[in-house]
Formats: structure tokens, C-alpha cells, sequence
């Protein structure tokens, strides 16, 4: 754990290249936590002990840094920017999010092993909260100390139960809900995606995404210019207000983030009751004949998946033959609204308990490779 003598120097980045494998892979792990709703990206920099680095590679990006860039005064931004940390952890961030989408669909066991997925993680959660506490120095653990940690839990309790609610789609607001959710994404135990979920932001900014290489491109680039800058303009004046706060008061502003850490096991409990929002991302006009709209039909209910097809309807029934009918397929989507934690029962054949278990375990196991990676 970071000291508050190591992070005295913050100007130069101290990050050297023999690191590149360790930082690569604590980046990795950023990324696998940022795919899963409830957990961030800022509580693995926690766990791995990046998170004075991070806070103060991304501080660093401040306007003597974009004053070196105009002038192209290129060793200059070298001197103060910390490219070296940001380059190397990023790379672990993308490989990750390749990885998990692409390779090993994450998301998608989300859906069909939940208990095994969000298992792994509240077992690495918990192990990773009496890690950080014994690394605490002695006399900032007594009782009156405590008080940070449960004031952080109380408030990550309280984010992490918030009731998704209507909110307008100005440019004010859109603005707004970029800076909380960029802020988000840097603490620990807040997941920047589940705040914009709340703020119901969520589906405008991944149907605005989705919109950029269609006629409605220009409309959706001035729809998420609001989103973009007020980003920039949280995790800047965040990351400053994280900086001054880890330089000096480390300890009690320690405590606090790891009361993050306990307060969202609420969310991360692996048997929840979850619900989930459906919204229609694209609809085609197909075949009646077509193999999709006939394995479509066989179904008797919907596939348990992030994304799927359905038939809205079909549109001339009457054809008199099938080869002449036209059907109305949707892509739907399904988004993580709520849960509810519950403690499962023998017997329960709709929940894996014993997955839930052996991802409990898993994590906790990762733990000692964890506590590895913080020494290197």
C-alpha cells in the first residue's frame, strides 16, 4: 500500500519500463471489473495498489501538460505527463475488454452463470477489504478512525440502491450525468455505468453511439458532445480533488474508499433477484422462411442473453403461402435495472448455489495473486 511518503513526488512519472508486465496485467483486471454492472474499474487499481498512481497519472494531464503539446515541446510533456503508467495500463484495459467481449464473452455468462460470475467477484471483494485494512497502519484502526469506513459504506450503500428515475435529455443534464459517471468509474465500488442506469442515461448514450456511421451521424456527435465534455471536465477537477485528498489525509481517504468496497457486496452478492429492462435496438423486415425467423419461432421463451431476437409481428398473415409472408424481427437488448440479494435454499432448482460457492472461492483464492501484484 501506498505511504504517504511515497506519493510526496507526483510531477515525473516514476513508472519504469521493467513494470510494463505487472502494470499490463493490473490494467487487465481494471478492464474485467468494468464489464461486470457494480463493479468499477477504480476498485481494482484499489485491490492492485495503482490507485495513488492513477489518481495522479491521470492529475497530470493539466494545462502545463496541454502547454507543452501546443508549442510541440514534446520532451516537455514526457518530463510531466504520465504517458509511461497510462500507456502500459490502458493496454491492459483494452486487451481486456477484447478478451471478455470477444474470446471469453463475459457479459454473456453474466446472464447464464451469474452466480459463478458476480461469486468470483464479491470473493475477491471481501478478501480484498481485509487485505487493505491489514495493510493500515496500527494506529489509524481504532475505533474513531473506523468512522471514515463506515461513512464511505453507508454511502456506497446508498448509491448502489438508488431507483433508476425519469430525467430530462438536455444538453445541461447529458453534461451532468458525463461528469458523475467518469467520476464514478475512478472510485471503488461505484460502477460509472450503473449511475448513468440510474440517471436513465444508459440507453441515450449507447443509442447515440450507435447512431455515429448512419445518416444520423452529425445528430448523435452534437447529442453526445455535452456527454464527452463534461467527462473531461469531472475526472479533471475530480482527479484534483482525489490528489489533494490522498496527499494529505491518505489514511482517513483510504478508509473511506474501502468503505466503497463494502458497501457495494450489496449489488455484488452473487443470488440476487435481478431485473432487467428490455429496449429494441434495431428491427428488420425478413423472410417468413428465412432459418433465423424459423429458429426464432421454435423457441417457447427467450434466451437468456444481453441481447437476442424476437418477432414482433408478422406482416401480411393472410399470404397464402409461406414463402410469400413478411416478418418483423427486433434485436432487443437487456440492461440490469435492479436486484435484490437474497439467501438461497436447498432445492432451489433456479439458482446455482454451488456456483456461487465455488466462485466465492475463486475469488478469494485470487486474492494471494493479488496480494503478489501490490509488491511489484
Amino acid at each position: 500500500m501506498a505511504t504517504q511518503n511515497d506519493i510526496d513526488d507526483t510531477n515525473r512519472d516514476q513508472t519504469q519500463w521493467t513494470e510494463s508486465p505487472f502494470l499490463i496485467i493490473k490494467g487487465f483486471l481494471m478492464g474485467s471489473a468494468d464489464i461486470v454492472p457494480g463493479v468499477s474499474g477504480g476498485t481494482m487499481a484499489l485491490i492492485t495498489g495503482i490507485y495513488d498512481r492513477l489518481i495522479f497519472a491521470i492529475k497530470s494531464a493539466d494545462k502545463n501538460a496541454l502547454s507543452h503539446l501546443l508549442k510541440l515541446r514534446i520532451s516537455k510533456i514526457f518530463d510531466t505527463f504520465h504517458w509511461k503508467f497510462l500507456l502500459l495500463l490502458f493496454t491492459g484495459i483494452i486487451l481486456a475488454i477484447a478478451f471478455f467481449t470477444k474470446v471469453v464473452p463475459l457479459q454473456v455468462y453474466m446472464f447464464t452463470d451469474p452466480e459463478i460470475v458476480y461469486g468470483l467477484f464479491f470473493g475477491l471483494i471481501v478478501g480484498s477489504i481485509v487485505l487493505l485494512v491489514a495493510e493500515i497502519s496500527p494506529e489509524s484502526r481504532g475505533w474513531l478512525n473506523l468512522l471514515p469506513l463506515l461513512a464511505g459504506a453507508l454511502f456506497g450503500f446508498w448509491i448502489v440502491t438508488l431507483v433508476p428515475t425519469d430525467t430530462p435529455e438536455s444538453a445541461w443534464f447529458v453534461f451532468l450525468s458525463g461528469s458523475i459517471a467518469i467520476c464514478a468509474m475512478i472510485l471503488p465500488g461505484i460502477s460509472g455505468s450503473y449511475l448513468l442506469l440510474i440517471m436513465r442515461k444508459y440507453e441515450y448514450i449507447l443509442t447515440q453511439l450507435g447512431s455515429i456511421g448512419t445518416v444520423d451521424t452529425g445528430t448523435a456527435i452534437l447529442n453526445l458532445l455535452p456527454f464527452f465534455v463534461g467527462a473531461a471536465v469531472g475526472i479533471i477537477l475530480f482527479s484534483r480533488i482525489l490528489s489533494w485528498l490522498l496527499k494529505h489525509y491518505h489514511a482517513t481517504t483510504l478508509l473511506v474508499l474501502i468503505g466503497f468496497l463494502v458497501g457495494s457486496l450489496y449489488v455484488i452478492w452473487p443470488y440476487q433477484e435481478r431485473e432487467f429492462k428490455v429496449s429494441v435496438r434495431s428491427s428488420q423486415i425478413m423472410e417468413y422462411t428465412d432459418p433465423v425467423v424459423q429458429n426464432i419461432l421454435e423457441r417457447e421463451e427467450p434466451p437468456n442473453l444481453p441481447e437476442y431476437r424476437r418477432i414482433k409481428e408478422i406482416i401480411n398473415p393472410g399470404a397464402s403461402f409461406d414463402a410469400l409472408k413478411k416478418v418483423e424481427v427486433e434485436t432487443v437488448s437487456r440492461k440490469l435495472v435492479t436486484s435484490q440479494p437474497f439467501i438461497p435454499e436447498s432445492g432451489d432448482e433456479d439458482v446455482d448455489i454451488w456456483g456461487g460457492v465455488y466462485g466465492m472461492a475463486g475469488g478469494l483464492v485470487m486474492i494471494l495473486f493479488i496480494s503478489y501484484l501490490r509488491k511489484v
